[in-house]
């Protein structure tokens, strides 16, 4: 099938089997960019690259996040006007780049939604919270999430948003700022957490996001938890099954085949001091680094 050339970023530290994946999908010519941040990061020892194939050192970030940097850098190398965006930790079945570059023929720039599988008892207990805000309001809002978005460079003021981005942590959070997108109800699987550390440090930073960049969000989501717990000191039961069918509802939608959703309710409990908790942190770990977010352009890396 022809179609307009695509160029794809990935950023990664390490070839997973996402950059495989990604690869074997190029067309004859679409560019594949492969980002890390050093010369000594294990993708860059990656010999017998693919034609189209190249790994790009982006180099240590000034004032952003890793992940910010690496996209500027490969914004910066990206030959196409037509752009890919996409993470290095979930499957991407072998129609996936088609499917995007023809999702752009029909709507203009196009993302997909992410449902975050846990891997240790705190993710696995947050599933339930994470499918409410990483995957349903995601598809509702239109929000762009950068493990799958499809967009030119003539959709938005490219000099602006990149400037935004060298100043911040989140790429897709500041993609949204400048870009709107069309959400695909295609759900992508990607593995969350593993260790009660990371998870913490993950859960902080998506509520950071979530401050910054959709405040009225916020707000909605701790009257939401207070609202909750009243309902169930009041009515235990009732809120307990009306959650949980709830939930089981919007899994069901998504074509999301876990038992989790029957923690809703513990989850949303549970995120009650979580939430003041990842308030409260001054700083979290994303890839190796510490960062502190102090507003949406304030960014500390302290090691």
């Amino acid at each position: 099938m022809d179609r307009t050339p695509l160029s794809v970023l990935l950023p990664t530290l390490s070839w997973t089997d996402a950059c495989d994946e990604v690869a074997s999908q190029l067309a004859t010519a679409d560019e594949l960019f492969v980002i890390c941040d050093h010369a000594d990061d294990p993708v860059a020892e990656r010999d017998g690259l693919a034609d189209g194939v190249e790994v790009v050192v982006a180099g240590d970030p000034d004032g952003c996040s890793g992940k910010a940097n690496a996209i500027d850098v490969g914004m910066e190398r990206a030959s196409h006007e037509r752009i890919v965006w996409t993470d290095d930790d979930f499957h991407h079945p072998e129609d996936w780049l088609d499917t995007l570059a023809a999702d752009y023929e029909e709507h203009g720039p196009v993302s997909e939604v992410p449902f975050f599988r846990g891997r240790d008892p705190l993710a696995v207990l947050l599933e339930p919270t994470n499918v409410f805000g990483g995957t349903l309001l995601t598809w509702l809002g239109d929000v762009a999430w950068g493990g799958g978005v499809i967009f030119e460079r003539d959709d938005l003021d490219v000099e602006a948003f990149r400037a935004d981005l060298r100043r911040t942590i989140s790429d897709d959070g500041t993609l949204g700022e400048h870009l709107p997108v069309t959400t695909r109800k295609r759900v992508r699987e990607v593995p969350a957490g593993g260790r009660l550390r990371s998870t913490l440090e993950r859960y902080v930073r998506f509520i950071k996001t979530v401050r910054f960049h959709a405040p009225g969000l916020s707000v909605f989501n701790v009257v939401s938890l207070v609202a909750t717990a009243a309902a169930f000191v009041f009515a235990p039961v009732v809120t307990t099954v009306g959650f949980t069918a709830m939930y089981g509802a919007i899994y069901a939608a998504f074509g999301i085949r876990r038992w989790t959703f029957m923690l809703a309710l513990p989850a949303m409990l549970a995120n009650i001091p979580l939430m003041g908790y990842a308030l409260a942190r001054r700083t979290f770990v994303w890839g190796g680094r510490r960062y502190r977010w102090r507003r949406m352009f304030d960014v500390g890396i302290l090691e």
